[in-house]
């Protein structure tokens, strides 16, 4: 049995949410495989960063620089067909000649389309109608996602399956992390935000609500660490707005090797995101060790359950009042930080990939 999957953004370098979904799930899907249960990895460039190293995986990168999925994917998949196609992190092709199972990670376009572009919202909508009609099964990373699909686009609640994503056991609090915030400019507290710089992240709230506090906490350092997304002179606009320039630090985007390092450091890690289809950062950071405020939204609250301090994500002064609850009360924080090492054990990638497996494994037969 071949099982062929769509690594395309499994090899990325700088490796955001998804491609880090699709890289973990690979390797967690590897330690299944045999002589009798093969991996073929389609790629178009040659990857970059941790593989997959096992005799059962055989990865094909076929070039091409545009429509690579439509056209060189589907036109390889046609010619050697696999007995089942998964497609983690990208889109089905648009002919597709086998049973198909594809991940649908949120749907926040429909939630909040002005925190996407017009092409963003149409692209979205159109994928993902595609994949409810053509996927033999979808996997949604939550069940706030599960919902949104049978909402939005009427799929069947049978062929859906919820499964949640995990963590790396080598992440772990690392003590005195001080020479890793140092080297991005960081000294004394600070409250951290890591990921895309974009709308949809809650930044412009976040940052009206550090501006809420900031006079009571002269010390406190806000950190909004990520690559630039969409609309990003807004978040500098607003900066320049709340007069927070000496008071807010842009690093930019976080290399792995530095990233738990950075979230170690930090007194609270604040997330109030309008929508995640999961949110990993959140168990990113209950892994370091550290307290999380995020929203009580979407799938926020499935992942935190109750080792997160939860907050109206539209409702600045509620932030803001989250804020200096955490950076006030060192027992809430304990408290937390020992909520979130419990709430860990609900996740891993190796349960991830199981589901995964089992789930291919009945679409093939």
């Amino acid at each position: 049995m071949i099982i062929g999957i769509d690594a395309s953004r499994a090899t990325l370098a700088n490796k955001t949410g998804t491609e880090r979904y699709a890289i973990e799930v690979i390797k967690s899907l590897a330690t299944h495989t045999d002589a009798n249960h093969r991996l073929r990895l389609y790629t178009h460039r040659p990857p970059a960063g941790d593989w997959v190293d096992s005799p059962f995986v055989e990865t094909r990168v076929i070039p091409l620089p545009r429509l690579w999925t439509h056209l060189r994917l589907a036109a390889e998949i046609s010619r050697h067909p696999p007995d089942v196609l998964f497609v983690p992190a990208h889109v089905l092709p648009f002919i597709c000649p086998v049973p198909a199972v594809v991940t649908v990670h949120d749907l926040g376009y429909r939630h909040f389309p002005q925190t996407h572009t017009r092409f963003q919202r149409w692209y979205l909508d159109a994928t993902t109608r595609r994949h409810v009609r053509m996927a033999r099964h979808i996997i949604a990373d939550s069940a706030a996602t599960a919902d949104d699909l049978q909402h939005f686009y009427g799929a069947a609640a049978q062929n859906i399956s919820v499964v949640h994503l995990g963590f790396s056991p080598n992440i772990a609090p690392i003590p005195h992390p001080n020479t890793v915030p140092e080297k991005y400019g960081i000294s004394g507290e600070y409250v951290l935000y890591m990921g895309t710089l974009q709308p949809r992240k809650n930044l412009s709230r976040l940052l009206a609500a550090f501006k809420e506090i900031s006079a009571q906490f002269p010390q406190v350092s806000l950190v909004l660490a990520g690559g630039k997304g969409w609309l990003f002179n807004r978040i500098q606009s607003d900066i320049a707005r709340y007069n927070l320039q000496s008071r807010v630090i842009l690093p930019g985007f976080i290399p792995e090797a530095d990233k738990f390092a950075l979230l170690s450091g930090a007194t609270v890690f604040a997330f109030p995101s309008l929508y995640e289809g999961f949110g990993l950062p959140v168990l990113e950071a209950m892994a370091c060790g550290t307290p999380v405020l995020t929203g009580n939204t979407s799938s926020l609250p499935e992942v935190a359950g109750e080792a997160a301090l939860l907050v109206n994500p539209m409702d600045t002064l509620a932030i803001a009042d989250g804020l200096r609850q955490l950076l006030t009360t060192p027992a809430l924080r304990q408290s937390l930080v020992e909520r979130g090492f419990r709430q860990l054990a609900n996740f891993s990638w190796e349960k991830t990939g199981a589901q995964i497996w089992n789930i291919l494994m009945q679409v093939a037969a």
